[in-house]
């Protein structure tokens, strides 16, 4: 009889247990709810307000959504070793899609898989740094949103010449970055031939304030490019442009915040978060990343900054309102 009995009480549990299953499983179907999991690798290739902004907007998409998403958040230092081998640890792991924030954590990733979706975003040109074969077309495992507008550094520069008559412009860069070498080559097109440009390159975010130092003397205004290892250490730059009131020109609107002066930008949390709802139709729509095209950012403006306008011995003109957004 005890024998019996025991059967029935685990008969009565699976039964209990199946109709639990049954409401859970209706409840789920009823709120619209995914019982599917994620786990996203996070690549970025080093800590800045712009970079940090475009991680938060990818995250957001995925909120939005209402997945349930587990992010493996890796910063590389700045180092492209430790890129690789996130990269590397991310394959390992087994992760269901990767993000690459920066053109060399895109760059790490497609030369560890081929496989896994690899989606990226703060990428100034995919093409040149070889991450896809067409724009419109990727192909492979690889698409993402780009941050380089294309009148971005043409605006700058007739902005710089026009109303503050500059004549030499002094660019820090680090010439290992692709996304770098492409804009300053851009930049140099635009100037043509009245106007020069003057390069400092670094290797590492700790040549940056030697390298600004080197251009004092010879350049009427600075241009601090969307070069990640220069970015990281703005301050320094900031600091030498107050200094020599010299004009500083940045390529992002979170660079202005920080003490550039003027930038004609856009918001990156806003190329994050694009990026994560082609990552959100990646994963849950089977949407293939190949034939998915690189978007381009939107909302083109110039922002300045009064107080930096003030170090930098810059008069604001009146003519500035109507043409700027201001900070302070």
């Amino acid at each position: 009889m005890k024998k019996v009995w025991l059967s029935g009480a685990a008969l009565s549990a699976v039964l209990v247990l199946a109709a639990c299953g049954e409401e859970t499983s209706e409840s789920s179907a009823e709120s619209g709810g995914d019982s599917d999991s994620y786990t996203i690798g996070v690549t970025q290739i080093v800590e800045h307000p712009s970079l940090d902004a475009a991680t938060e907007g990818f995250k957001r998409a995925f909120e939005e959504a209402g997945l349930e998403v587990t992010f493996d958040d890796q910063i590389a230092q700045g180092d492209q070793n430790n890129s690789q081998s996130i990269s590397q640890k991310f394959v390992a792991d087994g992760v269901d899609l990767i993000f690459a924030n920066s053109t060399p954590s895109a760059l790490s990733s497609l030369n560890a898989t081929s496989d896994i979706p690899i989606v990226f975003t703060s990428v100034t040109d995919p093409l040149s740094a070889s991450l896809v074969a067409d724009m419109e077309a990727p192909g492979g495992n690889v698409t993402g949103t780009t941050d380089m507008h294309p009148d971005a550094i043409g605006n700058t520069i007739e902005f710089m010449t026009e109303e503050l008559d500059v004549k030499s412009i002094g660019m820090v860069y680090n010439a290992g970055e692709p996304n770098s070498v492409v804009q300053v080559d851009a930049v140099k097109e635009a100037v043509g031939s009245d106007v020069t440009v003057e390069e400092a390159a670094v290797s590492t975010s700790a040549d940056v304030k030697q390298a600004a130092e080197s251009l004092v003397g010879k350049v009427d205004a600075f241009y601090i490019i969307t070069d990640n290892t220069v970015v990281s250490a703005l301050e320094s730059v900031i600091g030498v442009a107050n200094d020599q009131d010299i004009p500083l020109f940045v390529g992002e609107l979170d660079s202005v915040a920080r003490g550039g002066f003027a930038a004609y930008g856009f918001e990156y949390g806003d190329i994050g978060y694009e990026a994560g709802q082609m990552a959100v139709e990646i994963l849950t729509e089977g949407a293939d990343p190949g034939e998915m095209a690189v978007q381009y950012p939107g909302n083109l403006k110039l922002m300045i900054n009064r107080d930096a306008a003030e170090e930098m011995g810059i008069e604001v003109k009146s003519e500035w309102e109507e043409m700027a957004e201001f900070t302070e």
